[in-house]
C-alpha cells in the first residue's frame, strides 16, 4: 500500500473507531437546576411554597413584615444558584439574614414540610426532591438559633 494511501486508510478506520466509541460514551447528566425544569419552574415552586408558608400558623409570623417580591426573588436565585443554574445569589448570607429571629427547629421543620408539600403539588420526583433538600438542609445551623 501507497504511503498516502495508508495514511488515509489508518485515518478512516481510526474515525470509524472514535464513532463507534462516541456511541457508547454517556452523555453528561444534566444538572439538578435542569431537570427541576429550569427557572421558570424555580420560580412556579416558590410562588407556591411562598403561599404555602404564608397560610402557614406555625410559622407565618415569622414573615409578618417581610417584603414577599424580595423574598420570592432571593429565594429563586438562591434556587437556580444552589442547583447549578446560571443565577448568581444576591442576598446576605443565611446567618446574618435570621440574625435575631430566634427560629426554632420546629419553625424550620415547619417551612420544609410547607417545601415538600409544593414540590409534591408539582410532582417533583424523589431523586430531584432528596437533592433539593440535601443543597437546602445544611442551612439550617444559620438559620435555627433556638433549640
Amino acid at each position: 500500500m501507497r504511503p498516502v494511501a495508508k495514511t488515509l486508510a489508518i485515518l478512516i478506520l481510526s474515525g470509524a473507531a472514535l464513532a463507534g466509541c462516541a456511541g457508547t460514551m454517556s452523555k453528561p447528566e444534566a444538572s439538578l437546576y435542569q431537570r427541576l425544569g429550569g427557572e421558570l419552574a424555580i420560580r412556579a415552586v416558590v410562588d407556591d411554597f411562598v403561599a404555602n408558608v404564608a397560610s402557614d400558623a406555625r410559622i407565618n409570623g415569622q414573615f409578618a413584615r417581610t417584603d414577599i417580591p424580595r423574598l420570592k426573588r432571593l429565594l429563586v436565585e438562591q434556587i437556580c444558584a444552589g442547583t447549578g443554574g446560571p443565577c448568581t445569589y444576591t442576598g446576605r448570607d443565611m446567618k446574618s439574614a435570621h440574625a435575631g429571629m430566634g427560629v426554632t427547629d420546629a419553625q424550620f421543620g415547619a417551612l420544609v414540610e410547607d417545601l415538600v408539600k409544593t414540590l409534591d403539588k408539582f410532582k417533583v420526583p424523589e431523586r430531584e426532591k432528596g437533592e433539593l433538600l440535601g443543597v437546602l438542609g445544611p442551612m439550617k445551623g444559620d438559620i435555627v438559633t433556638r433549640k
